[in-house]
C-alpha cells in the first residue's frame, strides 16, 4: 500500500510545499547564477527513469558557458576551472538540485530512491537490473547516497540500491530523508550525480557538462 499509493502521495504533497515554500529561494539562485555567468539559468540531462524509461532531469547550471559541451566531467583537463563561483556553492550545498522538486511533482522521480543513472551508464543499470532497482523511481537521494555516493564502486552502489528496493517503506524513506540531511548540513553534498569515483579511469561516471 505505501509503495503503491502513499509514497507517491507524499511525493506530490511534499514537493509541491516544498517549491512554494522555498519559491524565494528559487528566485535568489537564478537571479544568482545568471549574474556570475550569464547564460540559461538551468540545464537539463537525459537521464534514465523508472523501468529505464528516458527523462530531463533539471539542476541550475553551475558550470560556466565556455565549459566544453557534452563532455564528461573527468575527461577535462582541470574541471574546477568550468565551476561558477555560485556554481561551487551550490554544489557543496547541493542546492543544484533544487529543481528537481518539479521533476518529483511530474513523476519523473520520487524524494526517495536510487539516483537516476545517466543514460549511458550501462554497467550501473546492468548491475541494478540484478537487484531490480531499475523498477523503481529514481531519487533526489537514496540508501547509497547516505552510504559513499562518489566513493562507492558500482558493484558496491547498485548492491545499496538493491537494499533499499528489497526494504521500501516508510521506514526506509524516513532513514534516507534524516540521513540526507546530516549529511547536508555538514557540507557533504550527497545528492550530486556521480559513482565509482575509486574507478573513473574505468567507467563514465561522471556528470556530463552542459553549456
Amino acid at each position: 500500500m505505501y509503495v503503491r499509493f502513499f509514497k507517491r502521495f507524499f511525493d506530490i504533497v511534499l514537493s509541491f510545499i516544498a517549491i512554494v515554500f522555498l519559491s524565494w529561494l528559487f528566485i535568489l539562485t537564478s537571479i544568482a547564477v545568471f549574474i556570475d555567468d550569464p547564460g540559461p539559468i538551468l540545464f537539463k540531462q537525459k537521464r534514465v527513469g523508472k523501468g529505464k524509461n528516458f527523462f530531463m532531469m533539471w539542476k541550475f547550471r553551475t558550470m560556466k558557458m565556455s565549459a566544453p559541451h557534452d563532455t564528461p566531467t573527468h575527461l577535462l583537463a582541470n574541471p574546477d576551472q568550468y565551476i561558477t563561483r555560485v556554481g561551487k556553492v551550490l554544489r557543496r550545498t547541493s542546492l543544484d538540485e533544487l529543481p528537481q522538486l518539479f521533476n518529483i511533482l511530474i513523476g519523473h522521480m520520487s524524494i526517495i530512491g536510487p539516483r537516476p543513472a545517466l543514460w549511458n551508464q550501462d554497467d550501473l543499470l546492468a548491475e541494478r537490473d540484478r537487484y531490480g532497482a531499475n523498477d523503481v523511481r529514481p531519487g533526489l537521494t537514496g540508501w547509497a547516497q547516505i552510504n559513499g555516493r562518489d566513493e562507492l564502486e558500482i558493484p558496491v552502489k547498485a548492491k545499496l540500491d538493491g537494499e533499499y528496493v528489497a526494504n521500501i517503506g516508510i521506514a526506509m524513506d524516513w532513514k534516507c530523508f534524516w540521513g540526507t540531511v546530516t549529511k547536508v548540513l555538514k557540507g557533504e553534498g550527497v545528492v550530486e550525480g556521480g559513482t565509482g569515483r575509486l574507478e573513473t579511469e574505468k567507467v563514465l561516471e561522471e556528470e556530463v557538462v552542459s553549456r
